[in-house]
């Protein structure tokens, strides 16, 4: 790292590390850096190839990126959160008393670069590259499942009407707009391997052979995927289906030691099925996912991928952890 300024804090001023600090740190040393930076650097434009306009290295466009899905941070929002925290700048290798601060344009403009080259898709096979090659990442099973992701319903734009690749459905007595998150996830280490991308109304059964990588040998899923094997997309598949029982059915399940051993079967399904929670968990709940922020499917998407590859290194930072690492001191 390079030598800071007079402008920035030194660790002398605070010992004690913040949760940010150490949350940035722990991805900081597990993140793949060179592998995701030869991904985006030829796509990021050098330093004086764009006439007045200054040019950003990739490393750095790409560690502002990943706060952003972090910290759930708008362009703008990235943009003040860089001169206001310098545990912020700290991570984006930025000296407030010597570099240039990235504007939101330039934010902008390397998130579209992204979305353009299909980057976000590269990344999250990039990542799990990485988990493969430290055996965390199995291949023998498959845990299908979706969620929900809302959308603004408002209509107070220019075209005066909300978002025509969103739609509304209904789950429970409960009505949404937006669109649904489909992820197969490695049944071994709960680490997501897939993600696609519908509106709300798509049923989740019709996508369960998108989320799978081929060569799994066994699928989970909840009593959504009722009927999935039928399916002319699945009958070829050299896999078996665990599918768990519909509610009114387990309800009615007799208290025999029959009935009594298909409810320990349906928990052992329930137990495995779980894992598929704890990336949507992660996603929505730490890094503040709750709704869409952009217009249409191909810009959330390409943020939905870029999360769960985050979310995936998020998951194994401990076993990925490299020996001996220190914790970050305080800059803020």
């Amino acid at each position: 790292m390079k030598q800071r300024s007079l402008a920035e804090s030194g660790c002398e001023r605070r010992p004690k590390a913040t949760k940010r600090q150490r949350f940035l740190a722990e991805m900081d040393a597990v993140m793949p850096w060179s592998r995701l930076i030869a991904l985006v650097d030829p796509v990021q434009p050098k330093a004086g190839s764009r006439g007045g306009r200054t040019s950003f290295p990739a490393e750095t466009m790409l560690r502002i990126h990943f706060m952003q899905q972090w910290f759930a941070l708008s362009d703008p929002g990235m943009e003040e959160a860089l001169h206001d925290i310098p545990t912020l700048r700290a991570f984006a290798r930025l000296d407030a008393g010597t570099d240039l601060i990235p504007d939101e344009s330039s934010i902008l403009r390397f998130r579209h670069r992204l979305e353009q080259q299909g980057l976000a898709e590269r990344l999250l096979t990039e990542v799990n590259a990485l988990l493969v090659e430290r055996g965390l990442l199995l291949r023998q099973g498959t845990i299908v499942d979706a969620t929900l992701i809302s959308a603004p319903c408002s209509t107070k734009n220019q075209d005066r009407e909300r978002d025509p690749e969103m739609h509304q459905t209904k789950k429970g007595n409960q009505w949404f707009f937006g669109m649904k998150a489909h992820i197969g996830v490695d049944a071994e280490s709960g680490l997501t391997h897939t993600v696609v991308t519908t509106p709300a109304n798509v049923n989740d059964v019709t996508q369960a052979h998108a989320c799978l990588h081929g060569e799994e040998t066994d699928v989970v899923g909840d009593a959504g995927y009722q009927g999935v094997a039928k399916r002319p997309e699945n009958r070829d598949r050299a896999v078996t289906w665990h599918v768990a029982m519909k509610p009114g059915q387990r309800k009615a399940l007799p208290d025999t030691t029959w009935g009594r051993l298909l409810e320990q079967i349906e928990h052992a399904k329930a137990s495995i099925r779980a894992k598929v929670e704890h990336p949507f968990r992660i996603i929505k709940r730490q890094f503040g996912f709750l709704k869409t922020r952009y217009r249409g499917l191909k810009k959330n998407t390409a943020q939905l991928v870029t999360l769960f590859a985050l979310a995936n290194l998020f998951q194994a930072r401990h076993r990925l952890m490299p020996a001996g690492a220190v914790r970050p001191c305080a800059a803020e």
